[in-house]
């Protein structure tokens, strides 16, 4: 499938839903591209991901790079290559323990976008899991990002954002609804 039928087929799926992330954040090695870093010649992408890619530039959804490649140069050098650089509003790209979580501390701090406001797509649970329990949703991708991964992140920020939303309104209710109804007992 060619990379303008992928952005198409990837604008009818973001198309389906409401509200979308602000911000969508991926991994590099096995997450947009097949192989962990090496001085290739020329990188390729995974074949969905350059119509992914196009597909949230055209639907106005900022993207980022979170990466522990321990060689940002070649990891900056092959983004360059594959002409995609200019799409990324954060790249942050350097060699850490913290399975990223300082990597989105930085992308938060640079962008301003809320935790709960993100979509994060990588190939290690490991950094799935520290991320989510920061407020992202984040989905593990087993051979890159793909429409199928595409759908399924879309599909659980959704399901975040309105669970998030029901657990505010019962909040509300809960919380705000008890002290009108108490204010009320106190003017009688």
């Amino acid at each position: 499938m060619g990379d303008e039928r992928v952005k198409t087929e990837a604008m009818q799926i973001i198309g389906m839903f409401q509200v979308l992330p602000r911000l969508i954040v991926f991994d590099l090695d096995y997450t947009l591209w097949p192989f962990y870093w090496s001085k290739r010649e020329m990188p390729s992408l995974y074949p969905h991901a350059r119509g992914v890619l196009n597909a949230f530039k055209e639907k106005g959804v900022d993207v980022a790079i979170a990466s522990r490649s321990p060689t940002a140069d070649i990891a900056k050098t092959f983004l360059d290559k594959l002409n995609i650089t200019s799409m990324f509003v954060a790249k942050e790209i350097f060699s850490s323990w913290t399975h990223k979580t300082e990597h989105f501390q930085k992308i938060h701090s640079r962008t301003g976008v809320p935790y709960s406001s993100m979509l994060f797509f990588d190939d290690e649970n490991r950094n799935i899991q520290a991320v989510s329990k920061m407020g992202v949703t984040s989905i593990l991708v087993s051979n890159g990002v793909n429409l199928g991964a595409l759908r399924q992140g879309l599909t659980e920020y959704s399901q975040n954002l309105n669970t998030s939303e029901k657990n505010k309104q019962r909040w509300l209710k809960k919380y705000v609804g008890n002290s009108s109804s108490s204010e009320k007992n106190e003017k009688e």
